[in-house]
């Protein structure tokens, strides 16, 4: 039971860091810019997208989606010159008619981080560690092992802007720290491990 509890009150306070991150830090919108000529890119993109919804790349590798993987492996040689003449990123496209449902998008949030959170207090309570310092510390490990996950893989394959991805790695890497000193004082205390 103080192992859930630990976990929710952990999940709380990551929560409050996170909303704290990005209403009040400049955390939350770093390396994130606002198109130039807004409208006549919206329009372009309605009139070429339509309603498909989707993770776009581009420049494309020009390949169908049932190409084979001969076709695939052809294009792909072209892909450096493609890049190298054309601009080159990563389009999550919605068409119009997309609402912006607060509470739903908060709630979600809280959930993932309140089972992170969770997650991380079980881990920790598997182990012998004693230590105030021992267990924020095993919490902080797994917070960079969440943050390095996906950020840096998308900073590496996808060119998201150095910025952005170390802010997003912070919050996280913080919220951890945060869920780690929380598990630390509520966590029954236990006997050095020998």
């Amino acid at each position: 039971m103080k192992i859930l509890l630990a976990g929710i009150l952990g999940g709380v306070a990551m929560f409050i860091w996170t909303s704290i991150a990005h209403m009040f830090l400049p955390f939350g919108e770093t390396g994130i810019s606002e198109i130039p000529n807004e409208s006549a890119v919206l329009s372009a993109m309605q009139n070429n997208i339509g309603d498909q919804t989707g993770l776009y790349i581009f420049p494309g590798p020009g390949v169908g989606k049932n190409a084979t993987r001969q076709e695939k492996n052809e294009a792909m040689k072209h892909m450096a010159e493609k890049m190298g003449t054309n601009p080159s990123g990563l389009l999550m496209y919605h068409p119009p008619g997309r609402t912006l449902a607060m509470g739903k998008l908060l709630g979600t949030e809280f959930a993932t981080e309140l089972l992170e959170a969770i997650l991380a207090v079980f881990l920790l309570a598997q182990t012998a560690i004693a230590s105030f310092a021992g267990r924020v510390g095993f919490v902080l490990v797994a917070g960079i092992l969440a943050a390095i996950a996906t950020n840096v893989s998308y900073w590496n394959w996808y060119g998201f802007p150095c910025a952005y991805t170390a802010s997003y790695m912070s919050i996280q890497i913080i919220g951890f720290l945060v869920v780690g000193i929380v598990a630390a004082l509520v966590l029954p205390k236990r006997a050095p491990a020998l």
